[in-house]
C-alpha cells in the first residue's frame, strides 16, 4: 500500500513504567514540530496505576496524520522489562531497526523472531557517565540522530520540556542527548524522514482531551464537575486551570452521580455546564441524564471511551459505549449523541455540542475515546468557529408563564432562577406546561411529543457528517476510526473514483433523509467500527434504509484497526 499523500516515519520507545519512554516521545514530537513537521504520539500503558509497561508510538510526517502507520521503522527499548506485552501492537518488518541496551543482555527472543535489524547500544553505561544522566535522554539523542533531526532543534525542545527543572538537570539531559547522538553515528541512518514543508504555518501541539476541553470553553461552558477516571481525567485537569481564568468553576465531586447532579444544578441556574467521564461513570450517570431530559436542562457529558465491560481495559481504546449512549436512558428520552472524528475535531464537536444542548435545552453525550483523548498531535491552528449560542428566554414574565409551553419548535422559554415571575418546578415527574406534576395521558403525550420534536425537527445543517467522494462503494464509520479509514482511502489510488467516505458526527437523533442523500448512487456499503458485536452496524441497519449489499468490519479493541486492514477488505470485495 503506497502512501501517495506524504512520507512518514514511525518510532516506538518502550520501557517499564517510570523509565521515561513517554517523556522522550513527547520531546521528540515537539522537536519535530519545531522543525516544521506534523505528527502524533500515541500512549500505550499497562493497567497498573504505578509501574508496569509503557510504549510511546511517535509518527512524524510532512502532512497531517490522524492514525498510526501500517509499519514501524524503529523500536528503541530503554529496558526490556515487561515490553513483551506490547508484541501484538508492534508493526515491525525485516527493514525495521530494533535497538536495545547492551547492559540488559540480548534482545529477547520474541523480538528477534520479528526479523528486524538488531543493534545494541550502551544506553545505561552512557547515562552513568553523566551526573544525573538518564537513559531515556540518551535514547532521545539516538533517535534524533537516526532521523536527521537537528541538534539545536532537539535541544530547544528539551529545554522547553524541562523549563521547571533546575539548571543542573537541564544540563545533564542536554549532555545525554548529545551523547546519544554520538553513539548513534555507527548505526545505519534512516533517510525516510519526511521533508519539512517550505512555508510552515502556525501549529498546535494538543491532545484530544485538551482539545475537547478547549472546545467546551469556546462553546461557553463555565462550570464543570467531575470525578477522576482514566482516560478522561486530563479533560478535568485542563478545565481546572482554564475555567477560573474565565470566571468559571470546576468542582471535583465525590463520585460520578454527584458530578452529573452538580452540572444539572449549575445549568438550571443559567451556566452552561459539562462533565467528563468514561464508560463506568456514564453508566452511573444515566438516571440523572434522564432527569435532564425530563426537566429540559441542557448539559454536556463527555465520555472518553475505554475497553469494557466493567473495569475492562482502562488504558486502551474501544467504541463500545455506543449502545449505552443511544439507548441507555429509561423511558422515551430523546437526547443528543455526537462523536468527534479526530483530535482537532474534538474542538469543533464539543463546541457544537454545547451549542446544540443550550439551543435545544437537552443533554448531549459526546463519545470520544482513549485513542483520541490521550493521543498528542501536531495540527495546523484551528480557526475560530462562532455559533450564535443562546438559550430561549421568556420575553415577558407574569402569572401566565409556562416553562414547558408546547411551542411549534418544541423549545420552551427557560427563565433564570430568581427572575420575578419566572418561578417553576423542574423535576423528573411527568408534568403539564406549567411544570406541575401530572399523570394525565394528554399532558404526558404532549410533553413526550414536544421533547422529541425539538430534537428531530431541528436543522443540523451540514455538520451532521463528513462526506468525501462520489463512488459506488461507501465506507461508513464514526469516531476515532474515521482517521484510519480516511488514510486508507487516500492511499488506494486505484480505488479513488470508486469510494465514498462518510463519517457520522451526529449519531442521535438519526438523520434518515440526510444519509439517504449521501448514499444516492451507492451499490455497496462497508461499515467500519471498533467493537466486537457491531453496535454501529446494527444501529445503522435499525434506523436507516441502506442500499445495496452491506458488510460489517467490526474489530474489538484494544488493538487499533490498521489502514492495511481496510485496504485488504476493500480490495478483496469483488
Amino acid at each position: 500500500m503506497k502512501n501517495k499523500a506524504g512520507r512518514s516515519i514511525s518510532i516506538m520507545i518502550a520501557g517499564s513504567g517510570g523509565a521515561g519512554a513517554m517523556t522522550a516521545g513527547a520531546i521528540l514530537l515537539d522537536a519535530a514540530a519545531r522543525a516544521g513537521w506534523y505528527g502524533l504520539m500515541e500512549r500505550s500503558y499497562g493497567p497498573q496505576i504505578r509501574g508496569g509497561e509503557a510504549l510511546a508510538i511517535v509518527r512524524l510526517s510532512n502532512r497531517p496524520v490522524a492514525t498510526r502507520a501500517d509499519t514501524d521503522q524503529v523500536l528503541v527499548a530503554i529496558d526490556w522489562r515487561k515490553t513483551e506485552r506490547f508484541l501484538p501492537e508492534l508493526r515491525l518488518t525485516p527493514d525495521s531497526l530494533i535497538i536495545g541496551d547492551s547492559k540488559m543482555g540480548d534482545i529477547p527472543e520474541a523480538f528477534q523472531s520479528l526479523g528486524a535489524h538488531e543493534f545494541q547500544l550502551p544506553l545505561t553505561a552512557l547515562a552513568r557517565k553523566i551526573a544525573n544522566g538518564r537513559p531515556n535522554m540518551i535514547v532521545l539523542g539516538v533517535i534524533a540522530k537516526l532521523i536527521g533531526l537537528p541538534e539545536d532543534i532537539t535541544i530547544a525542545a528539551l529545554e522547553k520540556a524541562l523549563a521547571k527543572k533546575d539548571a543542573a538537570a537541564r544540563n545533564s539531559s542536554i549532555e545525554a542527548v548529545r551523547s546519544g547522538m554520538t553513539a548513534a553515528a555507527e548505526l545505519p541512518q534512516l533517510h525516510s524522514f519526511p521533508e519539512a514543508p517550505p512555508d510552515p504555518v502556525e501549529r498546535w501541539s494538543i491532545t484530544g482531551n485538551e482539545a475537547a476541553a478547549y472546545g467546551a470553553v469556546l462553546g461557553g461552558v463555565r462550570f464543570a464537575a467531575g470525578y477522576p477516571i482514566t482516560p478522561a481525567t486530563e479533560v478535568l485537569e485542563w478545565l481546572a486551570t482554564a475555567l477560573p481564568e474565565l470566571g468559571g468553576v470546576l468542582v471535583q465531586a465525590e463520585d460520578e452521580l454527584a458530578s452529573v447532579g452538580q452540572i444539572i444544578g449549575a445549568s438550571f441556574g443559567g451556566a452552561p455546564a459539562m462533565t467528563a467521564t468514561s464508560g463506568p461513570g456514564l453508566a452511573l450517570m444515566t438516571e440523572c441524564i434522564g432527569l435532564a431530559v425530563a426537566a429540559e436542562v441542557p448539559i454536556v457529558v463527555l465520555d472518553v471511551m475505554r475497553g469494557g465491560p466493567s473495569t475492562g481495559i482502562p488504558t486502551k481504546s474501544e467504541q463500545t459505549d455506543l449502545n449505552m449512549a443511544i439507548y441507555g436512558l429509561h423511558g422515551d428520552a430523546p437526547h443528543l449523541v455526537l462523536a468527534p472524528m479526530s483530535v482537532s475535531d474534538c474542538i469543533f464537536t464539543m463546541q457544537w455540542s454545547v451549542h446544540l444542548a443550550e439551543t435545544l435545552q437537552a443533554p448531549a453525550i459526546v463519545l470520544s475515546d482513549q485513542s483520541l483523548g490521550q493521543t498528542r498531535t501536531i495540527i495546523d491552528a484551528v480557526p475560530d468557529v462562532a455559533f450564535a449560542t443562546k438559550r430561549k428566554l421568556p420575553e415577558a414574565l407574569n402569572e401566565s408563564y409556562q416553562r414547558y409551553e408546547d411551542t411549534e419548535s418544541g423549545v420552551s422559554p427557560m427563565s433564570i432562577p430568581g427572575t420575578p415571575g419566572g418561578q417553576y418546578t423542574a423535576d423528573g415527574l411527568a408534568h403539564n406546561e406549567k411544570g406541575h406534576p401530572s399523570t394525565t395521558a394528554s399532558d404526558h403525550v404532549m410533553q413526550l411529543s414536544k421533547r422529541l420534536r425539538k430534537i428531530t425537527d431541528f436543522d443540523y445543517g451540514r455538520h451532521w457528517a463528513e462526506i468525501d467522494g462520489h463512488g459506488e462503494t461507501a465506507i461508513i464509520t464514526w469516531g476515532s476510526v474515521y482517521g484510519t479509514v480516511r488514510e486508507a482511502v487516500e492511499e488506494m489510488s486505484d480505488w479513488q473514483d470508486k469510494l465514498r467516505l462518510i463519517g457520522i458526527r451526529l449519531l442521535a437523533p438519526h438523520r434518515p433523509k440526510d444519509l439517504a442523500a449521501a448514499l444516492r448512487g451507492v451499490k455497496r456499503i462497508l461499515v467500519v467500527e471498533q467493537s466486537q458485536t457491531g453496535q454501529f452496524h446494527d444501529y445503522l441497519r435499525a434506523r436507516y434504509d441502506l442500499p445495496g449489499e452491506t458488510r460489517s468490519l467490526s474489530e474489538p479493541g484494544p488493538l487499533p484497526i490498521s489502514p492495511q486492514t481496510l485496504h485488504d477488505q476493500i480490495a478483496g470485495w469483488n
